[in-house]
């Protein structure tokens, strides 16, 4: 029974000390192993911080407060050529390209999440999303992978973080899939972190089970430390990885590394290469994105609930939105900035609390309660809070059509359902600049459903060049273009 770590006295001791030690009721009477669980489990948390975090976050309410010099964030808009801000796309793709020929870049997704909320038992990433092949995201994000590992002749490692309850079950997909034709070597998964849920008046840890502390995920920001910890940041290190292409598991638009945007990071005069971010610009002022802001001279996100609703529906003599940079959670990372992060706790990320209902027991009794209102404070980060604290940030905008369609409800907005829709809409488009007659509605819709594959091509560009692309897609054709 836990020989290796700490005894169940020398623990108890510790949490009374923190008030806390209710965790460990009935302990004796579990299962050896059941037992050895809960110590690991306790071990894992940092729980000598723990009273700080709950009177910080637990029993002080916040409320933000914009700050008063609160500007749109400066961008490197989408159009070169823009009057607002001319730049030199060739260079910066040029200077990517080279970061991705020398093996500088790595692919880094974050997919803790289960499908639940699509009705789907199983990890998000395995869920099937593409608009002809019903390819699950995972599959196209290691397509876009290969493809590009292939185009710029080097390897693209790629980072996975998984959470807890689905790590296991996504491993386990790629290995009876082969990988999806990755070298296994270079497909590097790791767990993120947890947090205690916490009783909302008393900030005692609250139990999901007997002998099970009730957790939930420390957020994407988590990534930080959990890349740190769990020995990805120094394999990166190891390859001589100098910069990851960050990207969340149900974007299947993502570019999974986008020269153009890597250039920038690294090379552009008002880039520390630290943290870049691409922007879409919203599609109304309560589109529920973050917005990229400016204070004191420093970008920032602001959420779309704590962006004031007067300055969210201001307007520009065009009648576009002035604060439009919406959040589309791709970015570019340098990896020593990780270590910066990681280590230095000037630039240690916050926690946001989010309070909800956390079914739980009675440690003393074991009686199992749910709560009819929310009971619970949860702890966690988020990655872009990341972005103040780099030396200087930039954003880089792109086209929603081009690589924003995620895949978070069963239906509606952002189902897998509209996802297919953006998706067949760029490939349209591909098409359409490749000469490609494509059926379109009265209304100027695609009339068809067409899915183009990394493999077949990353692009439109690639896609141009292709010698087999057909002449035209028919109203009501079902078109995949894929790699044999």
């Amino acid at each position: 029974m836990n020989t290796l770590g700490p005894s169940l006295d020398t623990v108890r001791q510790r949490l009374a000390s923190i008030g806390q030690d209710h965790v460990l009721a009935g302990a004796e009477a579990l299962a050896p192993t059941e037992l050895d669980a809960l110590l690991a489990q306790i071990e894992a948390l940092d729980t000598d911080r723990l009273p700080g975090w709950i009177d910080r976050y637990v029993r002080a309410e916040h409320t933000f407060e914009a700050p008063t010099d609160l500007e749109p964030a400066p961008c490197y808009p989408d159009d070169p050529a823009s009057p607002r801000r001319p730049w030199d796309k060739g260079a910066a793709r040029s200077a990517g390209e080279a970061l991705l020929r020398a093996g500088k870049v790595a692919c880094f997704t974050v997919a803790g999440g289960q499908g639940s909320r699509l009705g789907y038992d199983g990890p998000k990433g395995c869920y099937p999303v593409g608009a002809v092949s019903d390819k699950p995201l995972f599959q196209i994000f290691a397509e876009g992978v290969l493809a590009t590992s292939r185009r710029f002749g080097a390897p693209l490692p790629w980072y996975i973080m998984t959470s807890p309850l689905n790590h296991d079950a996504t491993i386990a997909f790629f290995r009876e899939r082969d990988f999806f034709g990755l070298p296994e070597s270079d497909v590097v998964f790791f767990p993120q972190g947890a947090m205690p849920s916490l009783e909302k008046d008393s900030g005692r840890m609250l139990m999901s089970a007997p002998g099970v502390i009730a957790t939930n995920p420390d957020g994407h920001g988590g990534a930080v430390r959990a890349l740190w910890e769990s020995g990805a940041a120094a394999d990166m290190q190891r390859r001589g990885v100098a910069h990851l292409s960050y990207f969340q598991v149900d974007n299947p638009l993502a570019n999974v590394a986008d020269p153009v945007f890597l250039g920038l990071h690294a090379g552009a005069k008002d880039s520390s290469a630290e943290f870049s971010s691409k922007m879409v610009a919203k599609t109304e002022p309560g589109e529920k994105v973050g917005v990229f802001c400016s204070a004191g001279g420093r970008v920032e996100v602001i959420e779309y609930s704590d962006l004031p609703a007067d300055l969210a529906a201001q307007r520009l003599d065009d009648g576009s939105l002035r604060f439009n940079a919406g959040n589309i959670a791709i970015h570019a990372i340098g990896v020593p900035f990780i270590e910066k992060l990681a280590t230095d706790a000037a630039f240690e990320l916050p926690f946001h609390r989010a309070v909800k209902k956390v079914p739980h027991i009675n440690p003393e009794t074991g009686e199992k309660i749910e709560p009819g209102e929310p009971n619970a404070v949860k702890l966690e980060r988020f990655i872009f809070d990341a972005i103040p604290l780099a030396g200087s940030s930039i954003v880089y905008e792109t086209q929603r059509v081009e690589e924003f369609a995620p895949v978070k409800n069963a239906q509606g907005t952002d189902s897998v359902g509209s996802s297919k829709l953006i998706q067949t809409e760029r490939a349209a488009r591909w098409l359409e600049q490749g000469g490609v007659s494509v059926a379109r509605t009265p209304e100027g819709a695609p009339d068809c459903v067409i899915e183009i594959g990394p493999l077949y091509a990353l692009d439109a560009e690639q896609l141009a060049s292709r010698t087999d692309l057909p002449k035209s897609v028919s109203p009501g054709e079902r078109l995949l273009l894929d790699a044999e």
